[in-house]
C-alpha cells in the first residue's frame, strides 16, 4: 500500500539523488529559496520506505500551483506511486484555492509528458533548446473547485 505524507526538503533532496533522470539534482539551498512562500513537499512510502517525492510551490502568484520537482525510484515505478502523489497534490492545491497546476518538463522526459497528458494537462508552451531533447515543455491543468 502507498502512503503519502508531507515531507521535509532533505527527504526530497535525498530521493532526487537516487533518481537516474536527475543528472545534477538540486541542493537543499535551492529548495529553501524556491519554497520560501506557500509550498507542499510530499513523500510516498511503501512498507515504511521512502520511494518517491513531489514538491511544488506558489511560483507565479497568479492562482496556479507550480509542480516543480518529483520522481519515483526506478524499482517502484508502474505501481501507482506518481499517480498517488499527483492526486494528493491536486487535492491540496484545490483545497488551498489554487485554480490550476502548472509544470515544466523536458522533451526527453516522454514518460512525464504522457503521464501529465493522461491526467488532463495540456501543453501550453514549448521553449526550444538545443539539443532538442532539452526543449522545455510547459503544461497546465485546471482544477475544479
Amino acid at each position: 500500500m502507498i502512503h503519502i505524507r508531507k515531507g521535509a526538503f532533505q527527504e526530497c533532496v535525498d530521493l532526487s539523488s537516487k533518481i537516474p533522470e536527475f543528472t545534477s539534482p538540486y541542493k537543499i539551498e535551492v529548495y529553501k529559496k524556491r519554497c520560501a512562500g506557500k509550498y507542499l513537499a510530499l513523500i510516498a512510502e511503501i512498507d515504511n520506505q521512502s520511494v518517491g517525492f513531489k514538491i511544488g510551490y506558489d511560483r507565479l502568484n497568479d492562482g496556479s500551483f507550480y509542480s516543480w520537482m518529483g520522481g519515483v525510484l526506478p524499482k517502484f515505478r508502474r505501481m501507482g506511486v506518481a499517480y498517488s502523489l499527483a492526486n494528493f497534490q491536486e487535492k491540496w492545491a484545490t483545497n488551498n484555492k489554487f485554480s490550476s497546476i502548472l509544470l515544466k518538463t523536458r522533451q526527453k522526459h516522454d514518460g512525464m509528458i504522457a503521464f501529465s497528458l493522461n491526467r488532463g494537462f495540456i501543453i501550453t508552451e514549448e521553449t526550444q533548446i538545443t539539443p532538442a531533447e532539452e526543449t522545455r515543455i510547459w503544461m497546465q491543468k485546471s482544477l475544479n473547485h
